[in-house]
Parts: C-alpha cells; sequence; structure tokens
C-alpha cells in the first residue's frame, strides 16, 4: 500500500505544478480579491476533486464513462459554466478600466461560499477530472485492498499536494501584494483568467470525447 500511495504522490504532484485551469483560478482570486477567497477558492477545487476520486473509487466515473447521454449532459454543462465565468471575469476586467479606486474598494466583499462554490462547481462539471481519476486511481489500488477506502485515500492524497501547491501560489501573490495590487495587473489577471475558461469551455464543449 505504501508503494502505491507514494507512486501516485509522484504522479499527483507533478500533475498538480503543471499549469492549468485550477492554477490560474486561484492565482486570480489571490490577486483580485486576496488571500481568504484565494484559499476557499482552493478548498473548493480540493473538494470537487475529492467528490471525482470518491465517484470513481465506487465506480460511479465507470458509470459515466459507459453512459455517452450522461457524459454529454455533463460535458456541455460544464463547458456553458466555464464559459459564464470566462465571460464574467473578461467584462470584469473591462469595467476595471473605467472604475475609480474608490469605487473598485467599494464593491461587495466576496463571501467563503461564493468562491468555495466556484472552484468546486468548476472540478465538479469537468468530466475531464473523472476521466482522469477513472484512469489513474484503479492502477494504484494494490490487489485485496478495500477499493473506496484506497480510492479514497489517494485522492486525499492528491488533493494535500493541491493545497500546499495553491498555498505556494497565494503566499507568493502575497508577497508581491505591492506590484499586483495595481489596477493594471489585476485587470490583466482578470482578463487572462477568463480567456483561459473561455477557452477550456469552449474546447470542452465542441469535444467529442
Amino acid at each position: 500500500m505504501t508503494d502505491a500511495v507514494l507512486s501516485f504522490a509522484l504522479l499527483g504532484a507533478l500533475l498538480t505544478i503543471t499549469p492549468g485551469l485550477d492554477t490560474a483560478l486561484v492565482l486570480r482570486a489571490a490577486v483580485t480579491m486576496g488571500r481568504g477567497p484565494a484559499f476557499a477558492t482552493a478548498l473548493g477545487i480540493g473538494a470537487g476533486a475529492l467528490a471525482w476520486g470518491a465517484a470513481a473509487a465506487v465506480g460511479a466515473s465507470a458509470l459515466l464513462a459507459a453512459s455517452s447521454v450522461g457524459y454529454t449532459i455533463l460535458r456541455v454543462a460544464g463547458a456553458a459554466y466555464m464559459i459564464f465565468l470566462g465571460v464574467r471575469m473578461i467584462a470584469a476586467a473591462l469595467r476595471r478600466g473605467g472604475r475609480s479606486a474608490e469605487t473598485e474598494a467599494a464593491r461587495s466583499v466576496p463571501t467563503f461560499w461564493s468562491t468555495f462554490g466556484r472552484g468546486f462547481l468548476t472540478n465538479l462539471l469537468n468530466p475531464k477530472v473523472g476521466a482522469f481519476y477513472l484512469a489513474v486511481i484503479p492502477q494504484f489500488v494494490p490487489e485485496g485492498a478495500d477499493p473506496l477506502a484506497t480510492g479514497l485515500l489517494l485522492a486525499l492524497v492528491h488533493d494535500v499536494e493541491g493545497l500546499l501547491w495553491f498555498a505556494a501560489i497565494i503566499m507568493g501573490a502575497q508577497a508581491a501584494r505591492g506590484f499586483l495590487a495595481r489596477r493594471a495587473v489585476r485587470r490583466t489577471v482578470d482578463a487572462g483568467t477568463g480567456a483561459v475558461l473561455l477557452g477550456f469551455g469552449v474546447r470542452l464543449g465542441l469535444s467529442s470525447q
């Protein structure tokens, strides 16, 4: 079991530090909203990944993979949600250009649940995450081990690695907050993250599998 966990941890670490949608979401939250919302986003992403890991462990992901209709519904819903978020972030970047610092400071403060939910839904509505867990987790379940318990353990290991990586990103953003606090930088981060989400959403929507 120890060898399986360590091997999976190595694979998970390599995947975690690969730039992608999750990293972009957390970085954007750290730059535009602050440390608290960024950690809430990271926790939401972790919860979504853990849910997929549990689904893969009990075979729900396999059922989804076997059902083309179910997969298509989830794929379209995920694509629509990512496109929606991307458009909102790009619109926010455009609004920042014509808003004074006082007006920007007076915006409503994001709540824990709103930022947690954004991270959670982004991962939960991404069938590619489920496909990854479905393909990888069974390969690391030792013969004779309980599939559910092992699958949850492996997903939790991946979650912890992700949270450590996100914490490093958030702390780095905080260390550079003097530069990142500039409105031009925030606009760039909003626009860049929105473009990434939009691209992921369009690619997912056009994907046939």
